[in-house]
């Protein structure tokens, strides 16, 4: 059984490397998803893709992971260009190609070497002052 730590750090060091593989080997199926929707492993895979849709690939910076038990939080920034909207999150905003950033805090359930529940806390408005989007304009 490989600690729940591991399968963290497994997790992002083989989504940078690109392997198409990694939510098969270390994501539930049904994972349960409290920050976003949709759901299970389908639902990640769409939901990663649309972040690397809209900011590019760009790069992750790792600031701290702390695991007890099956729990593992880790904080991250995720480093892009600006190059589409298509997530919810940045629906009707025209893309800039601006350089961002955008922080997160995440907690990971992790049983049996599998992300079972995840939980994550995003600075949206952060990124959303970066692209011009928030404050919203006033209506003239």
């Amino acid at each position: 059984m490989t600690e729940p730590r591991a399968v963290v750090e497994e997790l992002f060091r083989r989504q940078v490397a690109g392997d198409d593989r990694v939510l098969e080997d270390l994501v539930a199926e049904d994972m349960v998803n409290h920050a976003a929707e949709p759901q299970g492993r389908e639902g990640l895979r769409t939901i990663l893709a649309a972040i690397r849709h809209d900011l590019g690939e760009g790069e992750i910076e790792h600031h701290h992971l702390i695991a007890e038990g099956e729990l593992v939080a880790n904080h991250v920034t995720v480093r892009g260009v600006h190059q589409a909207s298509t997530m919810p999150l940045l629906a009707g905003a025209e893309p800039t190609g601006l350089d961002v950033s955008w922080t997160f805090m995440h907690i990971w359930r992790v049983v049996d070497d599998q992300i079972v529940e995840h939980w994550a806390c995003r600075d949206d408005l952060g990124l959303l002052h970066q692209i011009g989007a928030w404050p919203p304009k006033a209506a003239p």
